[in-house]
């Protein structure tokens, strides 16, 4: 009677934890407790300074509550840390429950509330598929970026040697070359920049335009290419695998089908047999 109990008790919690209202109600809280981290950057009275400390402490007991009912409607509890998103989730909730007073952990503690606005990541599917698919194209991305920082090692000292006697603070060596080519390359006033080279070197705006060329246009639309290449195989693996599922349910249903329809044809096959017999 125990065990018939729980298994509903589970099956229970199973459908509440899936439901399409339940998600739905914890992405407002999330997005309520993103709300309240912002609203104490204010100075606010103190009343409405109260009020928001006591709806932080509803929204973290809640987020306890939820994620011990995930835990217990999950079917392999010993696997339930295993999941990233699952454990990320965890350490945030838990982060959570450290009391906001005067103690050494209060820096972290306030960051932890302030990572509950990640929670959205793991509750919504479309979001924790872009994540998943921006760390499987880092590897990538990462080749790039040391191209990149060797094109950008490359100008700078090519920079801080022919226009150093230009403007000292912005070539003076070959790290604030470097800085100040991230500045060419984030259009930031760039222009300036140049002109004031072409002043004592007129043919400079090679430079730049070749600089820019390569890192603004090049690399990057590298790095577009890279992550759409991972997100289109990601796509394309989800989508065999929800076909396989689909195939593999499909599969499981025939073979009962098939079951039933054996188990009906020995009954007739049966109830034929003893109607033999009674005419006999």
């Amino acid at each position: 009677m125990e065990t018939v109990f729980s298994g509903r008790l589970l099956a229970k919690m199973k459908r509440i934890e899936r439901s399409v209202w339940f998600q739905g109600f914890i992405i407002g809280i999330i997005i309520v407790a993103a709300l309240t981290v912002g609203a104490k950057t204010y100075p606010l009275p103190y009343s409405v300074e109260l009020a928001i400390n006591y709806l932080d402490a509803f929204i973290t007991i809640f987020f306890l509550v939820e994620i011990s009912l995930r835990f217990m409607a999950c079917d392999d509890k010993r696997r339930f840390l295993k999941d990233p998103w699952n454990l990320f989730d965890t350490i945030i909730v838990i982060g959570s429950l450290v009391p906001l007073s005067d103690t050494d952990m209060i820096l972290v503690a306030r960051l932890l509330r302030v990572f509950r606005v990640l929670r959205l990541v793991s509750i919504i599917p479309d979001l924790r598929f872009l994540i998943n698919a921006l760390l499987k194209a880092i590897p990538k991305m990462g080749y790039i970026a040391l191209l990149m920082f060797i094109i950008f090692y490359i100008f700078a000292a090519v920079g801080s040697i022919f226009f150093d006697q230009v403007n000292d603070e912005l070539w003076g060596d070959i790290a604030i070359s470097m800085l100040t080519l991230f500045r060419v390359a984030t259009f930031e006033d760039w222009t300036d920049v140049m002109y004031e080279t072409m002043e004592v070197y007129p043919m400079s705006w090679i430079f730049y335009i070749v600089f820019i060329f390569l890192t603004a246009f090049v690399f990057l639309n590298m790095m577009v290419g890279v992550v759409l290449d991972v997100m289109t195989r990601e796509t394309a693996e989800k989508e065999q695998e929800n076909q396989d599922n689909h195939h593999h349910a499909l599969v499981q249903q025939i073979a009962e089908l098939q079951a039933q329809v054996a188990r009906l044809s020995d009954k007739i096959d049966d109830s034929h047999k003893a109607s033999s017999q009674d005419k006999e």
